[in-house]
């Protein structure tokens, strides 16, 4: 039943967009043309807190540890701890912190501190990410089952998960129930109102706006020039500028 409104519910947006396309290409006849229901149905791939949207698939723990140690170690570390350039993905989490839903470290206030698995709330985050972004060097190119074997890696890294784990799409809940941070996320930040509501009329700060300094995380100059000069390493578009990384300071 879910799968058909979802698909009834895409159907409907697809053409609420292709009609409003037509009434662009009518007042703009030379630019553009309407997309296609394979262009739209490429980008509509996320995958959602509750995993509506997460395709059928499997990997194990053993496989993931392959993945990984093929296409992600190389930046991440073997066992995701990121000892160079990248802030670790893994580590920083308690058998408590499993147990109560909030991880306690994410109150220390030192030099990369705070790692990935501290601060996710919601396993589907991460598996999302993986099949958008990774490896670095080729997003998207991890088959569906890959992705689930490298979640899976990871989550028995943080002690989420035992090692003779294979994570599917029917049982990933249960890696939900066990994540570190699953009751981190609040709306007591400032863009909600005190009934929830998104917060619109705010005045926010757009110029010589005070930074927190003790929230950055800074790479240490010990291990610059170890990876590159990352100033060197950005994509070729957008703002985006890394550190001169090429002497140590």
């Amino acid at each position: 039943m879910f799968k058909f409104l979802d698909r009834l519910f895409l159907l409907l947006c697809i053409c609420c967009v292709q009609a409003q396309v037509q009434v662009q290409a009518q007042t703009y006849p030379t630019i553009g043309r309407a997309a296609t229901v394979a262009e739209i149905a490429a980008w509509d791939s996320d995958v959602r807190p509750d995993f509506r949207g997460l395709p059928v698939g499997s990997g194990s723990v053993s496989q993931g540890m392959k993945v990984w140690e093929k296409k992600c170690a190389s930046c991440h570390g073997d066992f995701a701890e990121s000892p160079a350039v990248f802030p670790p993905l893994i580590g920083g989490t308690t058998n408590a912190d499993i147990e109560r839903g909030r991880a306690a470290g994410l109150t220390a206030v030192t030099e990369n501190s705070k790692t990935t698995i501290m601060k996710l709330a919601t396993v589907s985050t991460l598996w999302d990410y993986i099949r958008r972004a990774m490896p670095f060097d080729a997003p998207k190119s991890l088959s569906v089952n890959e992705v689930y074997a490298t979640t899976a890696y990871l989550l028995h890294l943080a002690d989420i998960l035992p090692a003779d784990f294979t994570l599917t799409e029917k049982n990933i809940a249960q890696a939900q129930a066990k994540m570190p941070n699953r009751h981190g996320m609040s709306i007591a930040h400032g863009m909600f109102d005190v009934k929830g509501k998104g917060d619109v009329t705010s005045q926010a700060c757009m110029n010589d706006c005070p930074v927190n300094e003790q929230s950055l995380v800074v790479l240490p100059t010990s291990v610059n020039g170890l990876n590159g000069n990352l100033a060197e390493q950005n994509r070729s578009y957008g703002l985006v500028r890394g550190v001169d990384t090429s002497v140590k300071r």
